[in-house]
């Protein structure tokens, strides 16, 4: 079960939910596949709703890798995401709010 207090996101990929979470570990992963850009830079794409598909997968392969889901990247890009492309959006825009905010009760 996803914990927002942690910063968890569930997502489901071929119908098994997984949780996905943005440990330090995967932020500094996500930071690097990013090449030149920064972490500042995606969360300002995402609040000016400018991101890009690619920063959609980036962001949910560090989250299943922060969450411990063991779900291949073939899976990830090849699966069908419960909700399509909006929801594997809106799974990466609230994994990327939860890293730097906390849940309001």
């Amino acid at each position: 079960m996803a914990n927002p207090w942690r910063g968890d996101v569930a997502l489901v990929i071929d119908g098994e939910t997984y949780v996905l979470r943005l440990t330090l570990g995967a932020l500094a992963e996500l930071e690097a596949s990013l090449g030149a850009g920064s972490l500042m830079a995606l969360v300002q794409r995402f609040e000016g709703n400018s991101f890009s598909s690619a920063d959609v997968l980036a962001l949910l392969k560090a989250g299943l890798r922060g969450g411990r889901a063991g779900v291949s990247e073939e899976t990830l890009f090849h699966g069908e995401i419960e909700g399509g492309p909006l929801a594997a959006a809106r799974a990466a825009a609230e994994l990327l709010a939860r890293a730097f905010m906390v849940p309001s009760v």
